[in-house]
């Protein structure tokens, strides 16, 4: 099994306050959010946060797609719920599209490839 890892962005509201809160919330994510995650195909995801700039890695398996995600989160009242309450805390990244949120990375560099 090869799984594919993706790299994705998104900044917070540049308010500490918030940026604790935010990190409160991922310390504790809904069970409801965590089985989206897994039931989408993602076996790994990781964020990491320097000041108020996020940075993602997934690690998905063959049954993930983005599109299918998008679908499967429409779909899931608790997902729209989580969504709407983190863009209290979120801005997106110089670059995205309106309403975009986390937006992919291109790899540029790969020590063993």
């Amino acid at each position: 099994m090869n799984n594919k890892k993706y790299a994705l962005a998104l900044d917070l509201k540049n308010d500490d306050v918030l940026i604790q809160e935010y990190i409160a919330y991922h310390q504790k994510v809904w069970p409801e959010i965590k089985k989206s995650i897994t039931d989408a195909g993602i076996v790994n995801m990781e964020i990491f946060r320097f000041t108020n700039r996020l940075f993602m890695i997934m690690e998905v398996d063959e049954t993930f797609s983005f599109e299918r995600k998008a679908k499967m989160d429409a779909d899931n009242p608790k997902v729209q719920e989580w969504e709407e309450l983190m863009w209290k805390y979120q801005d997106a990244i110089p670059g995205a599209k309106d309403g975009e949120k986390w937006v992919m990375m291109e790899k540029i560099f790969d020590l063993i490839a």
